[in-house]
Order: C-alpha cells, then structure tokens, then sequence
C-alpha cells in the first residue's frame, strides 16, 4: 500500500509538471514541427521529457539522504552521467545537434556510469578472469549504454509508446528489486514508472506534449545502468549477466525493432543514425493503424517479457523454455504483422523487407 500511494503522489506531481512544462513550452514557442519523417500533422509542445529527469534524479537523492543504501561514487556517477545525457538531449530538441557530438557525448556517459557503477562482468559467462574478458565486459557495457540510450530516442516517434514502455519497465524494476531485496533498485523504478505515469497521461494519442530528446534519452540511459547499480549491491561472486538480460527482457520490443531497423539498414548502406521512418511500429503506422493501437500492442508485448523475465529470473519452473521459444515467436509474429499489414495496403507492395527502404 505504501508504494501505491507513493507512486500516486508521484505520478500527480509528474502530471502537474508536464502540465506547466507543456505551457511554457506554447509560451516560448518550443515546438514539434511536422515535417515528412513525421507521424504527428500539427505543431505539439515537447520537452515534457523534463520532468521525468528532474523528478527521478531528485527523488532518488531524497531517497538516498534518508535510507543510505549506496556507496556515494555510483549515486554521483550516474547523476552527473545523466544530467549530461539530459542536457545535451534538450539542446538537441531547441537546436539539432550534429550527430557526431551526441554520440560523443554519450560515449563519455557511458564511461562515467562504468567507472562509477561497474560493468557486466563475463568471467561467469566464459569460465575464466582475465585482462582480454575484463576488455570485452567493458567493451559489451559500453556498447549497452550507448545502444540502449539512442535506441529509446529512435523509438520514441508516435503517441504513448516510449512512455507506455517506460511505465512497464519501471514496474519490471520495482519488482525485481523488492524481490530481490534491494530498496534503492525499487525507488528507481517507482520513481521512473510514476514520472511517466503522469507524463503518459499529457501524451497518449492524440499527444498534448512529447517528452522530446530530453526524456527519450533519459530513460534509455537509467534503464541500461540500473543492472550495474543492482549488481553493485551483490557481493562480487553473485554479480553477472542475469540482471542485464532481465533488464533487456522488459522493454525487448524496442530492443528488437531498434536492432531490426539498424541492421536493415546497414545492409543497405543508409545512413543508420540519420532520422527515418522504417521502424517496425512506425511501418504499422504508416500502413494504417493508429497510434493508440500501436503503443499498446507494444506495451503488451512488453507487458509479456516483464512476467517471463521475471519468472526466469527468480528460476520460476519452465520459465527459462519458455522465454527461448516465446520471445523469438513474439519477435517473428511482429515482423509477420508488418509484413502482412503492408501487402494489403500495398505500403510497400509485397513482404519483401530489402524494399522497405526505396519506399520511405
């Protein structure tokens, strides 16, 4: 009972801030302008985003002044990792910024976070402690981060699905981290679930306000650092991938379409970090569902993940059989949807996927 009024409180304040924020926002003339990569037809306030920062960063501090639960280093680590995430993101949003000083900047937040709060460790994984499987934990962390963090920002692009997926993988955090007896890990779920409960609310379809780079960038960013704050808890012969895949597990629908999408692309030979429409969900957009229908098959899916990541987590029988054979047919019933929805819109004319790209 405690958290639910806990997370109620939380999501109203959220709700009040985005509601300011989205008035500040007409007031100043901060606006989404559509343009043809848009799947939005009229100007919307953005930086919504905003509130989620400030409420989960201060909420976490308030925490951690009252039940000190964390080595001073990692708190300080990923606050400042994150505020630069945020900040380079809202500049992004008032003013494009190249894509080489995002990624530099990311890049730079990424290893404060792992010199602040670990890595993922391999010894478990590959049977051996060495300097090369210490290289590729770090490497492996690195690459998580970044991709995690710009991967949330592709996919936030119609009403209600990066929030929605927020909202799931925030309650995926507080309960693994009251299953596993970890306070600090549930306060950030429930500070990061709440915020964007009352956020979700301004940005169901159709939107009032989106939460803009600022936000998108955030979130990708606390949820790919949050395995290593949890792993901080746990003596060091318990730390391993586990937390990682679970935390992967809860939002994999946008794990999937971000991967999908870029190695398609790649293939390709297109410019993999410029701004597109070729996303798995914004394909379903574009071949006539609406927003509201999207944001919640995605959510659903990831609604799924949360309950089989959980169950193999916490070694729950038959659970692991069932996460090898339901998210790779999940995986490939999303791209089936896809494909079938464009033959019979003809957006683009058959399934064929290396065609996308020559159509958008």
């Amino acid at each position: 009972m405690r958290l639910l009024f806990v997370f109620t409180i939380i999501s109203i304040v959220s709700y009040v801030g985005v509601a300011i924020v989205r008035w500040l926002a007409y007031r100043h003339n901060v606006l989404d302008i559509p343009n043809e990569r848009s799947s939005h037809t009229a100007s919307v306030p953005r930086g919504g985003g905003l509130v989620i920062v400030v409420i989960t960063v201060v909420g976490v501090w308030v925490y951690q002044e009252f039940y000190p639960e964390l080595v001073t280093k990692t708190l300080v680590a990923y606050t400042v990792s994150a505020i630069v995430i945020a900040v380079v993101s809202g500049l992004d949003d008032l003013y494009t910024q190249p894509t080489w000083l995002r990624l530099a900047i990311h890049s730079v937040a990424a290893a404060l976070a792992i010199y602040g709060c670990g890595y993922l460790p391999l010894r478990h994984l590959l049977g051996r402690d060495s300097t090369l499987v210490w290289a590729f934990s770090l490497i492996l962390t690195f690459m998580w981060i970044v991709g995690l963090t710009n991967a949330y920002n592709f996919m936030d692009g119609i009403d209600g699905i990066a929030s929605g997926q927020a909202v799931l993988a925030g309650l995926g955090w507080v309960l693994l981290g009251w299953l596993s007896g970890q306070p600090l890990v549930t306060v950030f779920g429930l500070l990061l679930a709440a915020s964007t409960s009352g956020f979700l609310v301004h940005n169901w379809s159709p939107a009032r306000i989106f939460m803009g780079d600022v936000g998108s960038a955030f979130i990708g960013f606390t949820l790919a650092v949050l395995p290593l704050i949890y792993n901080t808890q746990l003596d060091l012969a318990r730390r391993g991938l586990s937390a990682a895949l679970v935390g992967m597990i809860f939002v994999w629908p946008f794990v999937f379409d971000a991967t999908f999408t870029f190695l398609r692309r790649l293939r390709h030979g297109e410019r993999v970090f410029s701004p597109h429409r070729s996303h798995l969900y914004q394909r379903l957009v574009i071949a006539g569902h609406t927003h509201q229908f999207v944001a919640v098959l995605y959510s659903s899916l990831a609604a799924v993940g949360l309950v089989v990541g959980l169950g193999w987590r916490f070694g729950i029988r038959n659970f692991s059989w069932l996460l090898a054979i339901m998210l790779p047919l999940l995986c490939l019933g999303l791209w089936f949807l896809v494909c079938r929805r464009e033959q019979k819109t003809e957006k683009p004319l058959g399934s064929d996927l290396s065609r996308y790209a020559d159509t958008v």
